[in-house]
């Protein structure tokens, strides 16, 4: 059976779950995949760094940088074509601002701020709290067995030790299940959750179920397929009603088919192709982004999930502490000293990224900051981390 939840239970909002606040004492930093080991769901990152929380006090007002200046200095790098960025405080917009433009060479104008983005791996916290809160609701358990859940798995061959694997190797990366590749440049053809699984399954394991952690996106696309075997719903549905919805993301959506773009002004990412050619990659299949449900959204969206996921609004603090737990071979966080602000604030950093974009949600662990980024390439997704990092440090503790 699940876990118990801690403390007396709170009074809950429809389709939001409160718990008692939560602190973390320790950080970690996952790494993207390689450059040349296209993942399933794309080029993706989830970067995350936590730490204690400090308690606020009325006497604590923090002093923000320019979102403008920070997003201009940004775009000024090698590889950016544009960048848009929304500084949101106890959620209330108190900045913003967009440099670069939404196409290359500096064509098509600015990007609107509030314009939709893709958020890449960032979707991977949604899928996870989608599967955790139907452990809190009992239709599914930790220790559930991969092939028990999700039969398919085991009646079709898609998965080495699926008899073994269960939700909690899943969610926590310690499967020892391989990501697939694609070629990044298909942009038309719709694969199923079974043919991206499919894809996987000839490929050397990373290790024993529980072994150690390894980034892996097909855990997710896995996670996914048990969300609609066990709701009837395809996940990015599941993601409308549980998180969309209750937290008021009205610009944010799940893509589902290939060729599909982003809807509204935007901007537009590149990526080299064999022949050194750079391909306009907006219309980036759908179906790569299974298990993460392809998330579309924005600025504000992306800071409401941060605030509702640090407030506990959204998952029990016992659940949220098995997505936050560090397995064995998952990296530490580097000393307080090198993390964004030095680590103060602590916060969270989660990014996302595939050919032609990079995003990034910065967010305080007491849920009151947060600091959406997201940017546009035409170089290797993994190379403007730094520089994103330095624009939030700008607009987040900004030197005196």
């Amino acid at each position: 059976m699940r876990p118990a939840s801690r403390g007396t239970p709170a009074r809950r909002v429809p389709g939001m779950r409160l718990a008692p606040f939560r602190c973390h004492s320790q950080g970690r930093i996952t790494r993207m995949n390689p450059p040349k080991a296209i993942g399933i769901a794309g080029m993706a990152c989830a970067i995350i760094a936590l730490g204690s929380v400090q308690p606020a006090t009325a006497e604590a007002k923090p002093r923000f940088g320019d979102v403008q200046k920070a997003l201009t200095a940004l775009a000024k790098n090698s590889g950016i074509v544009g960048a848009i960025g929304e500084l949101y405080v106890d959620g209330r917009k108190v900045d913003g601002g967009t440099a670069g433009s939404k196409l290359l060479d500096g064509k098509g104008g600015k990007i609107p701020e509030n314009a939709r983005y893709r958020i890449g791996s960032q979707g991977k916290y949604m899928t996870a709290t989608v599967a955790l809160q139907l452990v809190e609701e009992d239709k599914l358990d930790l220790d559930d067995k991969l092939s028990e859940v999700l039969p398919i798995v085991a009646e079709q061959d898609l998965v080495e030790l699926a008899g073994e694997i269960t939700i909690r190797h899943l969610v926590q990366q310690t499967s020892g299940i391989p990501s697939g590749l694609v070629d990044i440049f298909d942009f038309t053809t719709n694969y199923s959750p079974v043919d991206l699984v499919k894809k996987t399954r000839d490929l050397p394991r990373t290790g024993k179920p529980g072994e150690k952690y390894h980034y892996s996106n097909t855990n997710f696309i896995l996670l996914g397929m048990i969300i609609e075997e066990i709701t009837g719903n395809p996940p990015t549905e599941e993601f409308k009603q549980r998180i969309f919805d209750p937290l008021k993301m009205t610009r944010t959506y799940g893509t589902t088919k290939p060729p599909e773009g982003i809807k509204g002004p935007h901007g537009h990412g590149y990526a080299r192709d064999d022949e050194g050619k750079l391909r306009d990659m907006d219309r980036l299949n759908a179906s790569y982004g299974a298990g993460t449900g392809g998330v579309v959204s924005t600025a504000r969206d992306m800071s409401r999930f941060f605030s509702a996921f640090e407030k506990d609004k959204l998952l029990p603090d016992d659940l949220q502490q098995v997505w936050d737990a560090t397995p064995p071979g998952k990296p530490e966080a580097p000393p307080p000293a090198e993390r964004v602000c030095g680590n103060e604030p602590p916060m969270r950093v989660v990014g996302g990224a595939a050919a032609g974009f990079n995003a990034m949600t910065f967010s305080t662990l007491d849920g009151r900051v947060q600091f959406a980024v997201s940017t546009t390439l035409t170089v290797n997704p993994q190379a403007p981390i730094s520089i994103i990092q330095q624009a939030a440090e700008a607009v987040l503790c900004p030197k005196q």
